[in-house]
């Protein structure tokens, strides 16, 4: 799955949103905060919401199509056998859930059940960070820490869209004011 570019503007943008958020929240973690703030950036991009890619070439855009994608990549027996793979399509799993979640819940409420999202991508985080740690990579405590705290995150990207994407009110219409003074 190639990563495209992230323009270093829009990650400092999510960067501060992230920090301020998780902040005001409590949940302060310099890595998670780092890694939502790229999360955020690379998924502004709507090809990377969707980069995962199925045997035939097709873009796979649900919880369902992924899982199935990583089964394959998993099975043992199967000439394409690809374990690397299986993680790199559990932890677009686990970035996808997060985001979808904390970003357009009400469109995964209508499309699908968000005890499916949570469970998925905590499981999903959690497979990464064993394999990661199998690897004895560093990076396996983040993906721990995004399995066990998935729900806080999740609420965290909820209260940063709230509190800090929200759209601006419209400014207020002065003129049935100004006619009823002038009537007046």
């Amino acid at each position: 799955m190639p990563e495209s570019p992230v323009s270093p503007s829009l990650k400092r943008f999510f960067d501060r949103l992230v920090r301020r958020s998780l902040s005001d929240l409590r949940l302060a973690s310099e890595p998670v905060a780092d890694y939502l703030g790229s999360l955020l950036a690379r998924f502004a991009r709507t090809e990377q919401l969707y980069a995962v890619r199925g045997a035939a070439g097709q873009r796979l855009e649900t919880v369902v199509d992924l899982l199935l994608e990583a089964r394959r990549a998993w099975a043992f027996d199967a000439p394409d056998f690809d374990p690397f793979r299986e993680r790199d399509i559990r932890r677009h799993l686990g970035d996808y859930t997060l985001f979808m979640l904390g970003i357009f819940r009400e469109y995964v409420e209508r499309r699908a059940s968000t005890d499916l999202y949570v469970r998925e991508g905590k499981r999903a985080y959690q497979v990464v960070a064993d394999f990661q740690r199998s690897a004895l990579k560093p990076d396996a405590r983040l993906f721990s820490e995004l399995a066990l705290e998935f729900e806080g995150y999740v609420g965290a990207l909820r209260y940063m869209k709230r509190a800090y994407l929200r759209a601006s009110e419209p400014p207020v219409s002065f003129g049935p004011v100004l006619r009823l003074l002038t009537e007046w």
